[in-house]
């Protein structure tokens, strides 16, 4: 082993050229090379690929690469062969004549590395190839191993044939590698791919150089523009929830003259890849894009990644912010969220294989968004790591001082007392709505609106109800409980609220000065507050709601009736939040019947669908 390890540093310095390993490449390499299964988790940027690079070149035969991008396989052959190394991958991007010519080569044992797809390593064709070889198999490394959980971010199903696959060549060690994997996500990567006995390594996940920074999104433009304008000439990535959002904010930055290019789904192929080689050779110093851009991308001098909307999960989030500073110098992460990006994600759990999963995970993301402590701390839990040492400046709450605590008594009085008026039945949102004298329909047709606590909170803002929800929470006087997210009252609450005991919190409090202010009279029918429920949205939501409202505005102005009369709010709502894409859905949302459908149906459909 000594010797492995010898020729292992000398690769490492005369091919590669660095000086020394970085932490638990050795140990990989080593497990590796005495061929044993093995699951390495480490950070974007902290040297995977190094792991299996180097065992190639100490064995014997050819070392397959699982690779999920066409571009990831082509930059790391393209690196691969400027080190003098024989690298070659398969896949459609090539003409046939090279394809057969890197057949010929590969069956001759002249390669040592082979970059596949999933998808092209499942065929029979490809299988019929590798046992024609004449040189054997000696290794199957996985990247992007995350892809074979459905716990993972990006779970493909193509990646659950590699077992099969795998067990074709049984004397091949297997080594699986990814930047981001839970317990859970470790768990289905060792069973999907069948690892036999497999050594787990998980290297910290503590990227110190990366500034974790959240923002509640309010001016999201210009909360964009800040954050460029702190690097300015320096390279970064904006990431949005749709394709039409990625357009919007990109024509919005190339009219203030910033070099940005866009990338998503909805481009073609070629635009694509223009834009990718653009960006990362530095000719554009900014993309904004959909998850659909990064995975892969090897561009080490990213300076900051912005999230314009939340991500559905903290894998994803984690994976997205390591392509920051994968240099190791200094970047910055910068998320915006809002009740608007809560509301789009959970829409498309109605398509979703697991709902309950997806809510989990959004819950991790939304509990780090809102966290009051230090976020790095938070995040290195979520993946089972604890922070060894305090780093006074890794975020943004660390960075600032610390809020000074106040007398929340009162409201806190006003929220608990609310809980119990509704007995302890409803989450948050309902609770707000009630102590900010809401006329929603739900509310008058339970008759909450005759509740001694209807209206008693104008004094704050909604979102400043929602944080004081939350710092109670974290405070032990109430908790969160089931799939609704009920709130009940603590041991503790109940005591507070029963013997007047003073309540101090961490929380910016001005009162608006409405604590003596009338309460309305309460109203006999349903009233739907104007524009309280567009405040919520945000992005393509906001825009496909505003658009929605235009068109019933002038189908109702063409056939002289009032826009209700075309459908009411609560359909409009339903139509945003549901988005149905056909008629079946369209019949789903309320207030759409079969003749309603057949009338203005085709007409919705259209005008949903461009919000794709």
């Amino acid at each position: 082993m000594e010797n492995i390890t010898s020729r292992a540093e000398s690769i490492l310095k005369t091919v590669f050229g660095y000086k020394s390993f970085r932490p638990l490449q050795m140990d990989i390499i080593k497990s590796v090379m005495e061929g044993k299964d093995t699951l390495a988790i480490m950070p974007t940027g902290g040297g995977k690929s190094m792991c299996y690079q180097i065992p190639a070149l100490l064995f014997p035969g050819i070392t397959i690469v699982v690779s999920p991008l066409i571009s990831l396989m082509q930059d790391q052959v393209s690196s691969l062969k400027e080190n003098g190394i024989d690298a070659v991958y398969l896949n459609s991007s090539l003409e046939w004549k090279d394809y057969l010519d890197t057949v010929k080569d590969l069956k001759s044992g002249k390669i040592k590395i082979v970059y596949l797809s999933p998808e092209g390593l499942a065929t029979g064709r490809m299988q019929s190839i590798l046992h024609e070889c004449s040189v054997p198999i000696s290794c199957i490394t996985i990247d992007e191993a995350h892809c074979v959980s459905e716990w993972g971010h990006d779970f493909r199903p193509d990646y659950m044939e590699i077992a099969a696959v795998r067990h074709q060549f049984p004397e091949a060690v297997c080594l699986a590698l990814t930047a981001t994997a839970t317990p859970q996500v470790r768990e289905d990567i060792a069973k999907n791919l069948q690892l036999r006995n497999p050594k787990i390594f998980v290297a910290s996940f503590n990227r110190e150089n990366i500034f974790l920074e959240v923002k509640p999104k309010k001016d999201a433009l210009n909360q964009v523009i800040d954050c460029i304008e702190k690097h300015k000439d320096e390279s970064g990535i904006i990431y949005c929830f749709s394709r039409k959002q990625v357009d919007q904010l990109t024509v919005a930055l190339k009219n203030l003259h910033y070099s940005v290019l866009s990338y998503h789904a909805g481009l073609s192929d070629l635009e694509r890849s223009k834009n990718q080689d653009l960006f990362i050779k530095d000719k554009v110093r900014i993309m904004v894009a959909t998850v659909a851009f990064g995975m892969g991308i090897n561009k080490p001098n990213v300076r900051f990644v912005i999230h314009y909307d939340m991500p559905k999960s903290l894998e994803e989030y984690y994976q997205e912010i390591g392509r920051a500073g994968r240099d190791g110098l200094e970047s910055h992460a910068l998320l915006l969220y809002s009740l608007g990006d809560i509301h789009k994600i959970r829409f498309f759990f109605q398509e979703a294989a697991d709902p309950e999963k997806s809510e989990k995970l959004l819950q991790g993301m939304i509990n780090y968004a809102k966290s009051r402590s230090c976020r790095r701390r938070q995040l290195l839990g979520y993946f089972g790591e604890h922070l060894k040492e305090e780093q006074s400046d890794c975020c943004d709450i660390c960075s600032s001082e610390p809020i000074p605590l106040n007398d929340l008594t009162i409201p806190a009085q006003k929220f608990m007392s609310c809980m119990v008026r509704l007995k302890q039945k409803y989450g948050t949102s309902y609770i707000v709505d009630v102590l900010m004298g809401s006329k929603q329909a739900r509310i008058m047709e339970n008759q909450h609106n005759l509740l001694s606590t209807w209206g008693i909170g104008k004094e704050l803002k909604k979102d400043k109800w929602f944080e004081l929800s939350e710092l109670l929470i974290e405070n032990g006087y109430i908790i969160k409980m089931g799939e609704y997210n009920i709130l009940y009252l603590t041991e503790s609450g109940k005591n507070a609220l029963v013997n007047r005991e003073k309540i101090m919190l961490p929380f910016e409090y001005k009162a608006e000065k409405l604590l003596n202010a009338p309460k309305a009279k309460p109203a006999l029918f349903a009233l739907h507050k104007k524009g309280a429920y567009a405040k919520t949205l945000s992005g393509s939501a906001l825009e496909l709601y505003n658009t929605l409202k235009d068109w019933r505005k002038k189908i109702a102005d063409d056939q002289n009736v009032p826009p209700y009369v075309i459908f009411g709010d609560k359909t409009l709502e339903e139509l945003v939040e549901k988005h149905p894409l056909n008629e079946k859905e369209l019949l789903e949302v309320f207030g759409i019947g079969q003749a309603k459908a057949e009338k203005i149906g085709s007409q919705l459909l259209r005008i949903i669908g461009n919000f794709d």
